[in-house]
This record gives C-alpha cells, sequence and structure tokens, in this order.
C-alpha cells in the first residue's frame, strides 16, 4: 500500500460510517414536514450553530465540510480539480450572460472554485480570455462573440457546455487514478444520453446534437443522434447495445427514473473503491458520495418544501454510495 495515502484512506473508511444509508434517507423521506427535515439534518450532526433553520446554509456547510476535510488530508488538491469543472464552466458561462446581457443580477456563480463569480466577471468584461486556463479560452471567446453578435443564449450554453466536457474527458484520459478515468467517461457518456433524449423531446437537429455531445469511447455519438432522430424507441434500442442498457429501461419508466438514473450511474463507477485500499479512489469516491448525498437530500428538502407525496419524493432520490 502507498504511504501517502495510509493514513487519509483510513480517516476516510471512519468517515464513510457517517455517510447516508438509503435507509437513512427513507427516514428523512417519511419527516411528516420540511421543518422535521431539518431538525433530522441538524440531528444527524449537519449545518452548525450558525445555520440552524437555514436548508440552504446547511448544505452550503455540508459541502464546506467535504473540502476542508480533503485539505487537511494533505493529498493534493490538484487530484480533484476534474469534480470543480462543472462549477468554473458554469462561472464562465453566467459571466459571459451577465456582462452580454448587462444584467448582474438574474445569475448564480460559484465562488468554491479556482476562477470565482467576481474573478470571471472581470475576466469576461475586460474579454482577457488569454487568463483563463487553456482548455477554456477558445469556447469562452466562441460563445462571448456568439452571444454578443446573435443573442443565441441556448448556443452559447452549447459551447460552454460542450467544452466542459472535453475538459473533463480530457482530464481522465491524462488521469494516472483508474476513478477519475472512470469518472470522466461515465461523465460524458451521460451527458451524451442527455443531450439525446432532450433533443429528440425539442426536436433539435443532427448539427445541434453533433455540436453539443462530446466523443468518449463508450457511446458512439453518430449512432446516438441518428437514434435520437429517430425517435425514443430508437435511443433505448441504441443503448440496449451499450453499458448504459439500465438507461433505457430507466427511459422507458419516467422522466424522473431517467434522471435518477443519470446520478445513479456516477454512484455505481465509484462503488468498486470501496474495496480498494491501496490509492487515492476512495478519497476521490468520499468527495463524490458527499456530493450526491448532499444533491439528494436538496431533491427531498425541495420535495417536501413544495408538498409533494412521499412516493413521487422516493422517484426521485440517488441511490446512496453505502
Amino acid at each position: 500500500m502507498s504511504e501517502k495515502y495510509t493514513y487519509a484512506v483510513a480517516r476516510i473508511r471512519a468517515l464513510e460510517l457517517a455517510l447516508f444509508s438509503n435507509s437513512t434517507i427513507d427516514q428523512l423521506i417519511a419527516c411528516g414536514s420540511y421543518e422535521q427535515c431539518l431538525q433530522f439534518l441538524e440531528e444527524k450532526g449537519w449545518g452548525d450553530n450558525e445555520t440552524s433553520g437555514n436548508a440552504e446554509a446547511i448544505l452550503t456547510r455540508e459541502e464546506e465540510k467535504t473540502w476542508k476535510i480533503v485539505e487537511e488530508l494533505k493529498v493534493g488538491m490538484e487530484h480533484f480539480d476534474v469534480l470543480s469543472y462543472s462549477k468554473l464552466f458554469h462561472n464562465l458561462k453566467a459571466a459571459i450572460k451577465a456582462v452580454c446581457t448587462e444584467d448582474m443580477n438574474r445569475h448564480v456563480f460559484y465562488d468554491d472554485v479556482s476562477i470565482s463569480g467576481e474573478e470571471m466577471l472581470e475576466i469576461v468584461r475586460t474579454k482577457d480570455f488569454q487568463s483563463l486556463p487553456e482548455n477554456m479560452r477558445q469556447a469562452a471567446e466562441e460563445a462571448y462573440d456568439t452571444l454578443l453578435h446573435t443573442g443565441d443564449g441556448q448556443l452559447c450554453d452549447v459551447i460552454i457546455d460542450r467544452a466542459a466536457l472535453d475538459a473533463i474527458y480530457d482530464a481522465g484520459k491524462k488521469a494516472k487514478a483508474e476513478i477519475i478515468r472512470d469518472y470522466a467517461e461515465s461523465t460524458v457518456a451521460v451527458a451524451d444520453i442527455k443531450i439525446a433524449v432532450r433533443s429528440q423531446k425539442t426536436a433539435k437537429s443532427m448539427d445541434f446534437m453533433k455540436r453539443a455531445m462530446a466523443e468518449c469511447d463508450s457511446i458512439d455519438t453518430d449512432r446516438l443522434a441518428k437514434a435520437a432522430l429517430g425517435g425514443m424507441d430508437a435511443i433505448r434500442e441504441y443503448l440496449l447495445g451499450t453499458s448504459y442498457a439500465e438507461g433505457a429501461e430507466a427511459l422507458l419508466e419516467s422522466p424522473s427514473a431517467f434522471e435518477r438514473w443519470c446520478d445513479n450511474r456516477i454512484i455505481q463507477t465509484i462503488s468498486p473503491q470501496k474495496y480498494n485500499a491501496f490509492t487515492i479512489g476512495p478519497i476521490i469516491a468520499y468527495v463524490l458520495a458527499r456530493q450526491n448525498e448532499i444533491k439528494t437530500v436538496r431533491i427531498i428538502l425541495s420535495g417536501k418544501l413544495n408538498d409533494l407525496p412521499e412516493d413521487s419524493i422516493r422517484e426521485r432520490v440517488r441511490e446512496m454510495y453505502v
């Protein structure tokens, strides 16, 4: 076992005991009200004295706790960069829209990434795209020019979202850690499948899909896009011949079941790390598990706040890591 990870993995194994299991999630769903859900979370140690009764503050604090633990482990934060790409590229997208529309109040930014919202706004305002990471520069300039000259917000989104997928996949290909390679493959493939499904529902063209989809080894994007043009049954038929056959079954069940499968696929990808004590894999898996846990709690709280029945909430909840 690599001495570098001995202490870190041992600590992660201890922390995994506090992760919510599927039965804990069932208890949360069974709470009679939104307020009781918050009380349940606080009794489980979520949040702190400053966040009591404030759902968003509680969830934010839990994310902060996760990254604080990772920093304390001193295993090298660069291993986790790929996990923040979606937030980083979101900041780019929000900054471009804010600057081009001159509406600074509509857009939400993440500050727990390498380029905060305020920094990204300044980069876009001054068109200093060369100061961005190399994998963002071209997309930033193209998206900015596109939105400024055409006003096409959707095309702006497509350009940046595709660049984010390409960045994730490239990071996966270069990674030494197997979990990052697997994470990148699943993330891009599932994103491509989502694009196909949404494009089929909104009658998007082949050109649109080819521009939006990112290449990956486990999905033939040409065949997937052609399937989308043929209808939902054609998408399901294509998926049945791939390692994403469960996605076809989820599509047949309901839109909520499909969205749930998309997230569950990532958890299934990282689950083997439970039995791996020799690499950084369990630490990365723990971070992904925590992110999934927080997302699931957010879904449940939203359902309770909107008075959705338990069955409807249950259909949306994600599979837990433990």
